[in-house]
């Protein structure tokens, strides 16, 4: 089984040394770069499973980076900022982010972080891998229809009108998880168990901003806010 590549973006030289050793003792393979367009030209040579990138960093910084990634690849990206600041953990979220992690964090809480991300991506991560994700799957077919909406949930693909919609595959999860209970409300605890694999308390922040860009995709209108309970996909 080949090891899990991760890109690591990170200008500090102990943050990232230690890191990159913290991550290899745990089986990963690390691209380690001080700044980001050392890093954006190392995702390029490399296609890593993987993106850790720090938020400060120069040259480009990881927002931008993120942004350049996602416009490249569906890759996941877990950003890490020194500071639990809404400004950058939204701007992270809304570059195209699939989590966030604030310094100073612990090695095992990290590594357990990259791990949730990677089986949602279903990549193999020290077990056998997994195909695409399968969550929301409809037992009666794989074709759902809401409106002008169609999900393919086992082709993973999504029509808006009758055109393609390129989704990340946290959104698909998303999306599959709402279209698995169209009209029941979700909470934002249950989707981040259920989601981003949080077996613990996460931000709900994340859920939000994943919500906000769903629904930029799919129509405003599809995911309704329930205020002090959720969201909930209209039927």
């Amino acid at each position: 089984m080949a090891e899990t590549h991760v890109l690591f973006v990170e200008d500090d030289d102990v943050i990232r040394e230690a890191t990159q050793l913290a991550l290899e003792r745990d089986g990963f393979r690390v691209t380690a770069m001080p700044d980001g367009l050392q890093g954006l030209d190392a995702f390029r040579a490399n296609r890593p499973d993987i993106a850790l990138l720090d938020v400060m960093v120069p040259g480009l910084d990881g927002v931008s980076l993120c942004r350049r990634i996602r416009d490249e690849s569906t890759v996941p990206v877990i950003m890490l900022s020194a500071r639990a600041d809404s400004i950058d953990v939204v701007l992270g979220l809304e570059a195209g982010a699939d989590d966030y992690v604030t310094k100073p964090f612990d090695g095992a809480v990290l590594v357990a972080r990259i791990r949730a991300v990677l089986r949602r991506f279903g990549h193999a991560v020290g077990a056998a891998g997994g195909g695409a994700a399968k969550a929301g799957q409809d037992p009666q077919g794989p074709l759902l229809a809401f409106g002008d909406l169609e999900i393919d949930t086992e082709g993973m693909e999504v029509r808006k009108g009758g055109a393609p919609v390129a989704l990340t595959p946290t959104e698909m999860r998303l999306l599959l998880e709402f279209s698995s209970t169209p009209g029941i409300v979700l909470s934002r605890d249950k989707l981040l168990e259920r989601v981003w694999d949080y077996g613990w308390g996460g931000d709900t922040r994340v859920v939000d901003v994943h919500v906000q860009r769903l629904r930029t995709k799919i129509g405003q209108d599809r995911i309704e806010t329930v205020r002090g309970f959720g969201y909930k996909l209209k039927a």
